[in-house]
């Protein structure tokens, strides 16, 4: 049987090179059989966030949350260090979800994730973090994900709340539309394809998040997965792009 965590709360102040200056950082502290997790947060638009729940196992979504913030002026929340067991060279460690009150293991079904006294206080901070960020009402939340799977190298999925089929689709054109312009005399980019809910099927759907999680908050959320392409070589591109995305796709009109 696992053994059970203990979960208690610190406050401190942290400036790194993922940070915002003036971020506020309030540090999960655990007993001595797993590490400390941080959440890092600085408000921006009201109303408006960008997250990154798996600031860590998710390989640079902390780095891009933070660049998107800067470049959109949303609210920004960032989570990092919240892993209960070590990745291995042939599988990845367990973690907590953060983004709702479990605890599993990435890439693994989440009829698998179990809930915990530890999951459910750590999914209470961040979901007290983001609302605090929002300022009020969490009109628009963009989460920030990233996947390794081999089926969805060559995409951008993006999971939704609030937004109808006919929404799906004028998002999906204009990511398209961005993209394009953002990689027109770079051929040597990949151009990700583009699949937004309702309108396509989905290998990352976030049905956790908005059965028990954070995608139960906000008035309109996209969950976005970015591939390694995304994250890594093309990083800046893809931020660039998102940020452009994310600008103009809190504007539109809201979907049912």
């Amino acid at each position: 049987m696992r053994s059970r965590r203990r979960c208690s709360w610190t406050i401190s102040v942290a400036i790194g090179s993922i940070v915002l200056s003036g971020c506020a950082t309030r540090t999960v502290v655990f007993d001595t059989e797993a590490p400390r997790g941080a959440l890092t947060a600085q408000p921006g638009r009201r109303g408006l966030v960008i997250a990154a729940p798996h600031g860590t196992s998710d390989v640079r979504t902390d780095t891009i949350a933070v660049e998107l913030a800067r470049r959109t002026g949303f609210g920004v929340v960032i989570a990092t260090g919240f892993s209960i067991e070590p990745d291995t060279r042939d599988s990845a460690g367990r973690r907590y979800q953060v983004n709702r009150p479990m605890e599993g293991v990435p890439g693994r079904p989440q009829s698998e994730e179990t809930v915990t006294d530890c999951a459910r206080e750590v999914y209470g901070a961040y979901e007290q973090r983001v609302r605090d960020v929002a300022q009020g009402p969490v009109r628009f939340l963009a989460e920030i994900h990233g996947n390794n799977h081999r089926d969805a190298a060559g995409r951008i999925e993006i999971a939704t709340v609030g937004v109808d089929r006919e929404l799906a689709l004028r998002l999906r054109v204009l990511l398209e539309v961005i993209r394009d312009a953002h990689l027109r005399g770079k051929s040597e980019a990949p151009r990700l394809d583009v699949l937004v809910e309702p309108a396509d099927t989905l290998r990352y759907t976030a049905s956790g998040a908005k059965r028990c999680g954070i995608l139960k908050v906000p008035e309109r959320a996209l969950h976005i997965e970015l591939p390694k392409a995304a994250r890594a070589d093309w990083r800046d591109v893809y931020t660039a792009i998102l940020a452009d995305f994310l600008v103009q796709a809190v504007a539109l009109p809201a979907g049912r």
